[in-house]
């Protein structure tokens, strides 16, 4: 089973894609939105159907005391307006500090901040699928 990771963002959304038997993720690609990820939808249908995408792993941004803060609410949104369009699967996986892994992976490879800019959404995507690709596989 195919599935594309997404870390929604303010401004951006990074994908993530597993492999065919859905056990390895690798980073894709970043979309770029104007404070309005719905602008994406043509892009991220057109992905999920030319990938044959069977299930979309939502990055979803709990509070460390595991509550949910405003932009967990906008991914919720996110996901119910995903679900109106899309019609396949969306699920949620915890990403909690995410994207300070992806940091963190990042500058211990030596990658330049304005590099780390353009690519962090996708990193974090691609940590989200994996912990989701490894809790379905125990």
């Amino acid at each position: 089973m195919r599935y594309l990771g997404l870390d929604l963002g303010t401004k951006t959304i990074g994908l993530a894609i597993s492999d065919k038997t859905g056990l390895i993720a690798s980073s894709y690609e970043v979309l770029r939105h104007d404070n309005n990820p719905n602008d994406c939808l043509d892009e991220l249908k057109s992905i999920v159907e030319s990938l044959n995408v069977e299930a979309l792993v939502l990055g979803l941004p709990k509070n460390m005391n595991n509550t949910l803060g405003e932009r967990a609410e906008a991914t919720l949104e996110f996901k119910e307006f995903l679900e109106s369009n899309i019609d396949i699967p969306i699920y949620l996986e915890d990403e909690r500090l995410t994207t300070k892994s992806a940091e963190a992976i990042l500058i211990k490879g030596d990658t330049s901040r304005k590099k780390r800019k353009k690519v962090i959404d996708k990193v974090a995507a691609t940590i989200i699928l994996q912990s989701f690709l490894d809790q379905r596989r125990k």
